[in-house]
């Protein structure tokens, strides 16, 4: 459709802008990796361009920031493209922040990190836009603001408003535990009471892990909590709970994941780790009985 067409259809103008002048939007909560799915997109725009405009919003000193449409930019860059099309609107800083939330949402895949800071930077978002009915609690207890925000979340995101409180939970664990709960090494819901420890208690735990090489169940997490409430939670009891044998960890054998990891593609994620490790051992002996059928002929 050219500029004459979206004239006529009341569409907003397309500019190429310089990638020079394009700013990337603070404090954006979603991660653009170089991968499998990036190299499929710069290829794509190498053959045919890129298909849907980047959304920019001019700034004061005259370069630009991007609200929608971060992965595009970097595959033009990657393709080595010197400009990008573009949809160039005036918005405010949370009007821009609400639609860059919305347009990330509609990805295929979204780890627990990038909803946990998107529907939070949201939520405040719709505050301050004078969505919010009072102050109050939330169903979580945290004392977040705006129960109509909150709802109107919901309907935008489809997760329902407790559950929109839970990621938002997930903001005040210390980054390498978020790390964690995005490797699904630790679950979502033990994760969601493990933040409401204590900073340095959470710091305390994450040393456990390492130690241990194991991550806390939902009951060690609530008792954790439990004790932390009442300002109990020492290293020592951090060991102990920890050191309770879980249901689904009797006649479990310890490998390091660090050390299985160099023998793993890193196509392989975390959660499937055991199954390639199954499939290689099951490799490995029939390998063994072909050369123990040789060696017996």
């Amino acid at each position: 459709m050219n500029d004459a067409e979206r004239k006529e259809n009341k569409l907003p103008r397309i500019y190429d802008v310089p990638i020079s002048e394009i700013d990337d939007f603070p404090d954006h909560p979603f991660k653009v990796k170089v991968d499998e799915d990036m190299d499929q997109l710069v290829q794509s725009i190498k053959e045919r361009g890129i298909i849907t405009p980047v959304t920019l919003r001019p700034k004061e000193d005259g370069r630009y920031e991007i609200v929608s449409g971060h992965r595009r930019k970097k595959a033009c860059e990657l393709a080595g493209l010197d400009t990008v099309k573009a949809e160039v609107r005036e918005m405010t800083r949370d009007e821009a922040i609400i639609l860059m939330v919305e347009s990330n949402l509609q990805r295929s895949t979204i780890l627990p990190s990038e909803k946990a800071f998107s529907y939070k930077m949201r939520l405040e978002a719709m505050n301050r836009q004078g969505e919010r009915a009072d102050l109050t609690c939330s169903p979580m207890d945290n004392k977040l603001k705006g129960v109509k925000s909150a709802s109107l979340l919901k309907e935008a995101t489809g997760d329902g408003q407790a559950q929109v409180y839970r990621y938002i939970r997930l903001t005040e664990l210390i980054p390498e535990l978020l790390q964690l709960v995005d490797e699904s090494r630790i679950a979502f819901r033990p994760a969601v009471e493990l933040s409401y420890l204590k900073k340095e208690e959470q710091s305390a735990l994450l040393e456990e892990i390492s130690y241990t090489d194991a991550t806390p169940s939902l009951a060690q997490a609530i008792k954790m909590k439990k004790f932390s409430n009442e300002g109990k939670l020492s290293q020592e009891v951090i060991e102990s709970i920890m050191s309770e044998e879980k249901p689904n960890q009797k006649e479990k054998i310890n490998i390091k994941y660090e050390d299985a990891r160099k023998f793993i593609p890193a196509s392989v994620p975390y959660d499937k780790t055991g199954d390639y490790i199954m499939k290689a051992l099951e490799y490995y002996h029939r390998y063994q009985e072909r050369q123990k059928d040789r060696d017996a002929r």
